[in-house]
């Protein structure tokens, strides 16, 4: 017979006040090994967490390193930006501040916003194919009423199309929306939930439907995503000239490009969710600092490289990001040391996710830069040695 469940404590009529942050604690000192005395000694008042977090017990202080100035070229974010970036991992800031100098001195990342939309993706089940054949005319139809039902679910909220693929009996659809400076899951998922109720109303021979499909992939990487977008599509490119880049990184830009050749071709041979070196590391770095979902670092790290060898030795480089997940209001984004790190770059609040959107993308442009300039320096383990170690 098992032991009784000991619940973590709670306070159902103020589960964020210190009284009930107290009591989490000591009754896990009470019943592990450790004191607590870092996870409680942190800066942000529990009464500012609903809606971010439950059953509060303090913070986890992960160190912040800044890492610039990264000179942007947007059409958002133009001219230097100080970079704060969330890690334990040695090496890493040191290593993208290098390839925002070398990018610096090449005249900075240029960096486009080519597409823009978050998903929910609900199916509808028929009897049988030709059933959710007629839906899915019928939905083309009605395209109009079903945007007017979704959109009054929200204010920032626009649905742009309604995606079809049709697989048996099975209607799945795809819900695009543009959500203003939200990440905008929660958002597409309330007028998503309501178009639907309103076909269901308009469609009684539907025999099921399911609100989300997996066809959205949330916190998934997915070719349908690198294919059609979710969140931010952004490209940030690059030339670098051959005499600058050995003369900072001691790699020559012909054994870069063979490099980067080979990488690929590793990449597609093992099935790697991008062509890129490390686009994750950054990502999560910034991510963690400025209060996003970390969780969706799984598909926001889906990345293309494209490369090319001028005929001068100049070295040409792009990264387009097709699922870059972002946010600068909502969320975490308004709790204290997350709106400071955004502050930094001025990111913080309305009208601002262009910009730290680009922002991103151009940081992860200068990690692969310096981690694939010392990949071919032969400098990589030295680097880590030096850097990486403290124990």
């Amino acid at each position: 017979m098992s032991e009784d469940r000991v619940p973590v404590p709670r306070d159902r009529e103020n589960d964020y006040g210190p009284a009930a942050v107290d009591a989490r604690l000591a009754f896990l000192r009470e019943h592990t090994e450790s004191s607590l005395e870092h996870v409680a000694s942190g800066s942000i008042d529990p009464s500012v967490l609903p809606g971010n977090v439950e059953s509060p017990i303090g913070v986890a202080q992960v160190p912040i390193g800044l890492a610039g100035p990264l000179k942007v070229n947007g059409e958002h974010a133009q001219g230097d930006f100080y970079v704060p970036m969330a890690t334990t991992e040695g090496t890493l800031v040191a290593s993208y501040s290098r390839g925002m100098r070398i990018l610096h001195e090449a005249g900075g990342v240029t960096t486009t916003i080519t597409d823009d939309r978050m998903q929910r993706a609900p199916s509808f089940v028929f009897d049988d194919a030709r059933g959710a054949r007629e839906l899915g005319a019928w939905i083309r139809e009605h395209h109009d009423e079903i945007r007017d039902v979704a959109e009054s679910t929200t204010r920032s909220g626009k649905l742009i199309e309604i995606e079809q693929y049709q697989a048996g009996p099975i209607l799945f659809c795809r819900f695009d929306y543009t959500t203003g400076d939200a990440a905008g899951q929660n958002l597409t998922g309330k007028a998503t939930e309501a178009a639907c109720r309103w076909i269901l109303e308009q469609r009684p021979e539907i025999r099921d439907h399911f609100l989300e499909s997996n066809f959205a992939t949330d916190k998934k990487a997915s070719q349908i995503n690198v294919l059609k977008t979710r969140g931010k599509r952004v490209v940030a490119e690059a030339t670098i000239p051959a005499e600058l880049m050995e003369r900072v990184t001691r790699a020559r830009t012909e054994r870069m490009y063979r490099a980067r050749q080979i990488a690929t071709f590793g990449g597609l041979m093992s099935g790697a969710n991008n062509n890129g070196s490390h686009s994750a590391n950054g990502i999560t770095a910034i991510f963690i600092a400025c209060g996003q979902d970390v969780a969706n670092v799984s598909e926001s790290s889906t990345a293309l490289v494209y490369a090319e060898l001028r005929e001068n030795g100049d070295y040409y480089y792009s990264i387009t990001i097709p699922s870059l997940i972002v946010a600068t209001y909502g969320g975490g984004t308004g709790l204290p040391t997350q709106k400071e790190c955004l502050d930094v770059m001025g990111c913080s609040g309305a009208g601002k996710v262009g910009k730290f959107a680009e922002i991103v993308a151009a940081t992860v442009l200068c990690g692969e830069i310096s981690l694939g300039s010392a990949i071919s320096a032969g400098e990589w383990v030295s680097a880590h040695d030096q850097l990486g170690r403290n124990r």
